[in-house]
């Protein structure tokens, strides 16, 4: 607990009761796991042919990965801690004059796959928080350079002089319009509802209008500022080819609302590029942000928002500050990170878009280590933070980027805005440290990830806030195929971290400790799932096809390690799901995607990683589209996967559901004939993963000869998927029929 002159707490802690449970496990799963492995040696040393080597020495790769991931996974389970802070008694300890400014990064970049009133919304929603208006800055980075995004926050801008007033006079919570619209409202607040309610949908016509034209009309533009404005946009202005524009749209030393009330500061912000410079995608334009930001309010604490992340909390920055003017904990707090939280999942949540193990119980592990990782979106910085580590502060190239600089011209100035241009040029990072030692990190598709690794690495804490009223939410892929698109360039990203210089199991483990760094890995390696979840979907099956035994039988010692190390590790991830709030069905779609993820978003991206470290090919960065297709919408509210397009992504997944279900239905037709009896007791844990991958895949099978809606699985996949499996059989039945032993004492089992 952190306590003041006051004698009351901003933020208390606690441990988890499981604690002591979770490291006995960990130590006794452990040893069942060394176990396995060093059967798994010794079957290899004792291999007589090449056939039962290679079925050996795949699945003991398959399994030492499994047992990597699941000793990373523990580090989770060693030490997490619970908090809670009470913002209320912040007003008794702290006087709102003294509270530090705040800037909010809110980054966007491409208007047609994340749609402006996502953006409009956000905006709207940070601008009305419980914060000293004159404190607060939104800066908004249009990455896209659009002119329609640019339109929209002009709109918000009028309307914000109407909503912030209404969200104060009637204590809102709901602060993103969208969000506040969609909950009926309490009748003695009718009128003003309706009233702001037809302003804010005359407002999203206009921007919708403009948004499906794909240019500003001339109607729409009135004052002279926005024609200036709007002038920038010629015809050789592109989205990779433009110059700087930034534009204030509103300044509080001079916007008032409609009851005389100040405004918060809101800066458009589109860097320079051009086609011969790095862009460095979203990494880049946030750096510019922090320059820019720098240069007209220079805030020493900085909220970084997805534009689709609308706030549905006000007193969320006055949390972060229970922990920010704490001086105890101060001297080394990078960041404050909240979950990210997701509006429109479907009940069961089929796409596992929650990632709740990714975004709510891994972050709760590391609270009790250095802190949680950095997750993208809804995370208060300490600005100082990307300029060195706690004792090593590295001065930028200029004394008006120094965190410690005092702003004393308004943001309009033209020294000020000269010099703002000119930190946001496409070459003014040359020969700096951008990008290297200060700023958001370069060198990773996930530079979120990255950063906050990098940061941690460098000294400084950070704290997990998981407070009972999200924080934040924000909205979620409705197709299957942008979710393992999202996920594959995670995945790319992930990897190219994970085997740099800065690897955690290396670097990491050597600057924050064995468990941090076992903790940054268990996400920066986890795209090698995919090998051992592509083993076990194939080669048990294969097997059972040609009648060759792989595993123990159900009479042997050895099976009961099999069905502990199963278990265990399904009830454990189930366990913790299920604690953090979860339910069944959600876990069970949770573990299939795993599955599902591991046989393409995950194998596509160590693939594509792999040819790439080769210098056979490259990769960009890929939006995930937020613009919804009604059709879409409603299979995926009745909990029907999508597929629909014909990816190559969606191969391998078809391929795994047809070996399963036949290897599953002929280990069945051969007990029913009486064949292999002797065998049968070996066969089991064959026909047990096949069941299981059946059992995954029906929602696959459906897409395939069940369903005729535009989500079915697309015929041309399901060809291509059917002839390779015949292929794949075929190698695997000429390859074990040659074989001479038609028993392969390799000891697996799925960690």
């Amino acid at each position: 607990m952190s306590s003041n002159s006051h004698g009351l707490p901003l933020h208390t802690h606690k441990p988890s009761r499981r604690t002591t449970a979770n490291r006995i496990f960990a130590v006794v799963y452990g040893c069942a796991t060394l176990a396995l492995l060093s059967h798994h040696a010794l079957s290899l040393l004792n291999s007589t042919t090449l056939t039962s080597f290679f079925i050996t020495l795949t699945f003991l790769i398959s399994d030492s990965i499994l047992a990597f991931m699941f000793a990373t996974t523990q580090s989770f389970h060693m030490r997490p801690i619970y908090r809670k802070e009470f913002p209320e008694n912040l007003r008794r300890v702290v006087k709102e004059s003294d509270f530090p400014a705040l800037d909010v990064f809110i980054s966007t970049a491409d208007p047609h796959k994340e749609p402006p009133m996502n953006v409009v919304n956000t905006a709207l929603s940070v601008m009305a928080y419980d914060y000293p208006i004159q404190k607060v800055s939104v800066y908004v980075s249009d990455d896209g350079g659009s002119a329609l995004t640019l339109f929209a926050l002009m709109e918000a801008a009028k309307f914000a002089s109407h909503w912030l007033p209404f969200c104060r006079k009637n204590n809102i919570v709901e602060c993103s319009p969208e969000a506040y619209f969609a909950i009926d409202r309490d009748s003695h607040l009718s009128d003003q509802v309706e009233n702001i309610k037809v302003m804010y949908k005359r407002m999203k016509a206009r921007v919708k209008n403009v948004t499906e034209r794909g240019k500003v009309a001339h109607e729409y533009i009135t004052g002279e500022e926005e024609i200036q404005a709007f002038n920038k946009w010629t015809e050789e202005f592109t989205r990779q080819d433009h110059p700087t524009v930034i534009q204030v749209l509103l300044e509080s030393n001079k916007d008032k609302d409609i009851t005389g009330n100040l405004m918060p500061n809101l800066i458009y912000v589109s860097r320079e590029k051009s086609k011969t410079s790095t862009h460095h995608f979203k990494a880049g334009a946030l750096n510019v942000l922090l320059r820019v930001s720098a240069i007209m309010t220079n805030a020493p604490i900085i909220l970084t928002l997805d534009c689709d992340m609308h706030s549905n909390d006000p007193q969320t920055a006055r949390r972060a500050l229970c922990y920010i003017l704490d001086p105890e904990v101060r001297p080394k707090l990078g960041y404050v990170q909240f979950p990210q939280l997701f509006r429109g999942i479907n009940k069961n949540d089929i796409y596992a878009c929650e990632h709740k193990r990714l975004f709510q119980i891994d972050p709760m592990g590391m609270n009790g280590l250095s802190g949680s990782n950095h997750l993208g979106t809804g995370c208060f910085f300490t600005r100082r933070a990307f300029f060195g580590g706690p004792s090593n502060f590295l001065p930028p190239e200029i004394p008006q980027l120094s965190p410690n600089n005092l702003v004393d011209k308004h943001i309009w100035s033209s020294e000020v805005m000269e010099l703002a241009y000119c930190v946001a040029a496409c070459n003014y990072e040359n020969n700096t440290n951008w990008g290297l030692k200060i700023g958001v990190r370069y060198g990773s598709l996930v530079e979120d990830y990255f950063t906050g690794y990098r940061l941690q690495c460098e000294g400084w804490k950070s704290i997990f806030c998981h407070p009972d009223r999200a924080a934040f939410y924000g909205d979620i892929p409705i197709n299957l195929v942008e979710v393992l698109n999202q996920n594959k360039r995670w995945a790319i990203g992930l990897l190219e971290v994970a085997f740099s210089k800065f690897s955690p199991i290396t670097f990491g483990t050597r600057a924050m400790g064995p468990l941090m760094g076992l903790a940054y890995a268990h996400s920066g390696f986890w795209p090698i799932w995919s090998v051992p979840i592509t083993s076990y979907a194939f080669l048990p099956q294969l097997t059972l096809l040609n009648g060759v035994t792989i595993f123990p039988k159900v009479s042997e010692p050895w099976f009961l390690l099999y069905v502990y190390l199963f278990l265990g590790a399904y009830i454990q991830d189930f366990l913790d799901f299920v604690l953090a709030g979860g339910t069944f069905y959600r876990w069970w779609n949770d573990q299939r995607m795993w599955i599902i993820r591991g046989l393409s978003s995950y194998l596509f991206g160590l693939i594509e990683f792999l040819l790439k470290y080769s210098g056979i090919s490259t990769h960009g960065f890929n939006l995930t589209s937020k613009v919804l297709d009604e059709d879409q919408r409603k299979r995926y509210e009745q909990g029907t996967m999508e597929f629909g397009v014909p990816s190559p992504l969606f191969v391998p997944l078809t391929m795994a559901a047809i070996v399963n279900l036949v290897a599953f239905a002929w280990g069945h037709i051969e007990v029913f004939r009486g064949n292999n009896n002797n065998n049968l007791e070996g066969l089991f844990v064959q026909m047990f993963i096949a069941g299981f991958g059946v059992v995954n895949c029906i929602p696959i099978y459906e897409a395939i000869i069940f369903r005729s809606d535009g989500g079915k699985i697309p015929r041309k996949t399901s060809v291509v998927a059917t002839f390779l499996v015949f292929l794949l059989y075929l190698a695997a039945h000429v390859t074990l029929r040659n074989s001479a032993a038609k028993s392969v004492f390799c000891q697996s089992t799925i960690l």
